[in-house]
């Protein structure tokens, strides 16, 4: 589609007069989709004028106008929230289905609900909407609550949670963040279904607000990002990043008279204009402010996920539902978070958390006075436990004690035989000293001893990035029925085994009972048995 320069109409472009004329205009897919000639929509009505309507024609604002014209093969939308790309998308599926022939056009959302939603209030509004003559000559062939088929030339729009099968000439997901967060699953079946299902010479968008650093949503946004910061022009299959900040709506602005401002605020606002290059005038800092207490209760973190002002913002980490953010946050305050390096002549004790067909997670720590430095974090999944002791001998470091969970001495399936974890680990390093970590009475328990342990701990920025990355996002389950994080863990998302390896470190190390080193010590286990079970 090619563009004028950017150009947002205020008013509808006269109504052609003459068949001609519509047939001229018709052919333009540009005007068909800014004149707000063709299509109409629903909007929010006025609370200060109940008589005023709330059908409007669709008249494309800035941010969507902006799309328009740079749109690729494959796009990615991060943006701020509320800004119409859901009703955009809509009208642009809708009107590719109109006026090219053996289309299928797709639109997923995040719940069932949603996507009939969309079907009905957006896609079949504004064909119902249509100038009469013209509606009536592009007959419906089917209806459903999923799907519209169309007589005249036998195109299609369906939308659904997931797409998988056929082919899928334009797709727009929408809210895939949403997606990625609640039902990580439905996104990866997205990514591998749905995505491949759009044509070389279809058209692919993903939109939606961030919701934290990790997922698909993450994953696909994330690599554009960096090539668009890289100056690469997105090819041909690639996905091309576009973000939309609020500050962009023309509509997103308040009286200033009746919004107190701090210093603080302003502060921000004065910082972001030279980051952005753009004034951030004194009606939009109005109306930021009272977004943010009116509708966010003041909490600037969710004015950054849901109103972004830049994409560093978007993508700051959600703290809903973690665990350990704020320990975080004040170990980087005060500095505990950094250059923590390894001191020679004080021995390295290790944390554990052994999985049982999962992942393994190791920290590594030095008891300086009474700080304690972690210095490494080793993990990995689906392998062997020499694995691990290959990997710690390689670091030249002299250990000290070696603390394991309570589950340590459960007997499972091992590698080639039948016992417990720690029997193995001792056949292996018998000249390390074992230490068991007793279970404390519930998990909550083990989390506020970590919290309430969590000034002690220093932690190398570097050799412990990962397990850095693993804490922050340690999170409650989230209930998908229910629709809230219930107080038990999430295994599934690979960030438990850090948390509950350093929990080892906080419900079973106290630094002035370190016993001495020397091979094969062991507390709160069964005897060692000899291989001929004989005690030893």
């Amino acid at each position: 589609m090619s563009a004028p320069p950017i150009k947002v109409r205020s008013k509808p472009a006269p109504a052609p007069q003459t068949p001609a004329e519509w047939e001229e205009r018709l052919s333009d897919p540009w005007w068909r989709l800014t004149s707000g000639v063709l299509y109409k929509i629903m909007v929010k009505g006025d609370p200060d004028d109940p008589a005023a309507s709330s059908v409007m024609p669709f008249l494309p604002n800035v941010n969507q106008i902006r799309f328009l014209t740079g749109m690729h093969d494959r796009n990615v939308i991060l943006k701020a929230r509320q800004l119409g790309f859901t009703t955009a998308a809509s009208i642009i599926a809708l009107d590719h289905a109109l006026f090219v022939p053996n289309q299928r056009c797709g639109i997923i959302a995040h719940e069932l609900d949603v996507a009939a939603e969309i079907l009905r209030d957006k896609v079949k509004f504004a064909y119902t909407n249509m100038p009469p003559e013209l509606r009536d000559s592009m007959p419906l062939l089917r209806e459903s609550a999923k799907e519209l088929l169309f007589a005249h030339n036998n195109s299609a729009i369906r939308v659904a949670t997931s797409m998988r099968g056929g082919t899928i000439h334009r797709l727009h997901i929408s809210e895939m963040g949403k997606i990625a967060r609640k039902y990580p699953a439905k996104a990866t079946e997205i990514v591998t279904g749905a995505l491949p299902a759009v044509p070389a010479n279809g058209v692919a968008t993903i939109e939606s607000t961030a919701e934290g650093t990790e997922g698909e949503f993450f994953d696909i946004a994330q690599r554009a990002e960096n090539m668009a910061k890289a100056g690469v022009k997105a090819g041909p299959g690639q996905f091309k990043f576009h973000f939309f900040p609020w500050f962009m709506d023309p509509g997103y602005v308040a009286n200033p008279r009746k919004v107190k401002i701090s210093a603080k605020q302003h502060e921000y606002f004065d910082k972001l204009e030279i980051e952005v290059d753009q004034p951030i005038s004194m009606r939009q800092r109005a109306w930021y402010v009272l977004k943010m207490e009116n509708d966010f209760s003041g909490d600037q973190q969710k004015m950054f996920q849901e109103m972004p002002s830049t994409p560093k913002e978007a993508w700051s980490r959600s703290t809903e539902g973690t665990y350990l953010t704020p320990q975080l946050d004040l170990a980087r305050r005060q500095g505990r978070i950094g250059n923590v390096p390894y001191m020679p002549g004080l021995p390295v004790h290790t944390f554990w958390d052994i999985g049982a067909g999962d992942g393994t997670g190791i920290w590594l720590m030095q008891q300086h006075g009474l700080a304690s430095r972690f210095i490494r974090y080793i993990e990995d999944w689906g392998k062997g436990y020499s694995h691990y002791v290959n990997e710690l001998r390689r670091t030249g470091f002299v250990f000290g004690q070696m603390y394991l969970p309570h589950d340590a001495t459960q007997t499972r399936q091992l590698e080639t035989k039948i016992g417990a974890p720690l029997d193995m680990l001792q056949d292996l390093a018998p000249d390390w000293s074992w230490q068991i970590v007793p279970r404390v009475h519930d998990f909550q328990a083990g989390i506020e001893i970590l919290r309430n342990r969590f000034s002690e701990a220093w932690i190398d920025e570097e050799g412990c990035k990962e397990g850095i990355q693993h804490l922050s996002l340690y999170r409650k389950k989230f209930n998908t029925r229910l629709g809230q994080f219930i107080d038990e863990p999430e295994k599934q998302d690979g960030h438990s085994e850090a948390a509950d390896a350093i929990r080892q470190w906080a419900q079973g190390f106290t630094p002035s009972l370190i016993p001495a080193t020397g091979g094969n010590r062991r507390s709160g286990g069964r005897k060692r048995t000899r291989s001929t079970g004989m005690t030893a």
